[in-house]
């Protein structure tokens, strides 16, 4: 039982590193996020909660076996003390999870937009309107940061700027307001072999009053997604014909590592876009880089009428629960909502696939910080070694017959 667990939670540990990673759907988000279960990730991350929940769970398997009918009654108690101790952690970390608001009100604005209407060149205009007029309507407070999705608008960010639709954006706002927006942009460089790099990024807008929108800081998107934003092996690909297939006629390039950028009038934040919010371990958690909260961007409305928006919503909560910050998660049609420092949507406010609308909530203060966001995944390495050790001790005494 151990050693199956460990050898699986290494494989699900694998899928999520090697070449960029895919960590969709771990064995340990099988809890819904905020639950009593899942605040095992708070020390030992998604990864240390799958190994222990695989290990459990599959306690249970040697009820089937033949043999010794007492082992396998301890194998099942052990199972079924594990899962309880779960559960007992979990709520008693939920018992004492106060949310407490902070100053700062933040606006999500989920423009319903589906995929296939987006870049429809007739499109643009009604797109632009509908989330301008989101932006600007009327409140009890004025937000303070308003949040759009990845690739809110079906044009980059250099035609944006440059077109009258700038002082559209600027007149939405009011002064002393940051609008935080999904846009991919061009960077020109003649090494590249278009001429120019291209990026998947988050804007910060600040509106300054007369003085106009202030431009910047801008988070690149670092964790790119393998086919859909750029083309492993690029180069090879193209020749034998793969680039054509899989509609990815430039790449984009990589940004940097994640690091929080700083806002004009609201605490540091890490932006994730979109799938981003699948890695543990992207947001700092030390006292002098750690920011106070996360934004999740996210262009959702991919997924159509499936059950990925909701699984992606679940996977993006984990990292609130991994940090110990709260999630501020922006879609076009998706789950757009404000997840608290434990995994559990802010008042129970969400937006859901084909819902247009806003969201005004405060923003929760951050909790403590986590183990994990101290040690990392040195708790599941911990754990893996235990495990390992243990389940290769206990096959190499057992009977080679069986």
């Amino acid at each position: 039982v151990l050693l199956f667990a460990a050898l699986f939670a290494l494989l699900e540990w694998t899928r999520g590193h090697v070449l960029t990673g895919f960590p969709w759907n771990p064995a340990g988000a099988g809890w819904a996020a905020g639950s009593a279960m899942s605040q095992f990730a708070s020390v030992a991350g998604v990864y240390g909660l799958g190994l222990v929940t695989v290990a459990a769970v599959s306690a249970f398997a040697p009820l089937m076996d033949a043999g010794p009918r007492r082992p396998r009654l301890i194998a099942a108690g052990l199972g079924v003390l594990t899962l309880g101790g779960l559960f007992a952690f979990g709520a008693a970390r939920l018992s004492s999870a106060q949310v407490v608001e902070t100053p700062t009100l933040v606006r999500l604005v989920q423009a319903d937009i589906p995929q296939d209407y987006k870049w429809s060149p007739e499109a643009y205009q009604a797109i632009l309107g509908r989330y301008l007029e989101l932006t600007s309507r009327p409140a009890e407070a004025l937000p303070d940061v308003v949040i759009w999705p990845e690739g809110a608008l079906p044009t980059t960010a250099n035609d944006l700027f440059s077109s009258p639709d700038a002082e559209a954006v600027a007149a939405a706002l009011q002064t002393g307001q940051t609008l935080l927006a999904g846009l991919s942009r061009a960077e020109a460089d003649p090494s590249a072999e278009t001429g120019a790099r291209y990026y998947n990024s988050l804007f910060a807008l600040h509106d300054e009053g007369a003085a106009g929108l202030r431009i910047g800081p801008i988070y690149d998107k670092h964790r790119l997604v393998p086919f859909g934003e750029y083309l492993p092996l690029g180069d090879l690909m193209s020749k034998i014909g793969v680039r054509s297939l899989v509609h990815v006629p430039a790449d984009f390039s990589a940004g940097p590592a994640p690091a929080p950028i700083s806002l004009a009038n609201a605490p540091s934040v890490q932006p994730l876009i979109c799938y981003e919010a699948l890695y543990p371990g992207f947001t700092p958690a030390t006292a002098a880089t750690r920011p106070a909260w996360i934004v999740n961007v996210s262009n959702d409305a991919w997924f159509g009428k499936t059950s990925g928006p909701r699984q992606h919503l679940n996977l993006a909560s984990y990292r609130a629960l991994e940090t110990g910050l709260p999630v501020a998660r922006a879609t076009p049609t998706g789950v757009s909502a404000m997840i608290d420092p434990w995994g559990r949507i802010v008042e129970g406010r969400r937006l859901d696939p084909g819902q247009a609308g806003i969201i005004d909530v405060r923003l929760p203060q951050p909790a403590p910080p986590t183990l994990y966001g101290r040690w990392g995944d040195l708790g599941f390495a911990i754990l893996m070694v235990i495990m390992l050790t243990a389940g290769r001790r206990r096959a190499g005494n057992g009977d080679p017959g069986r």
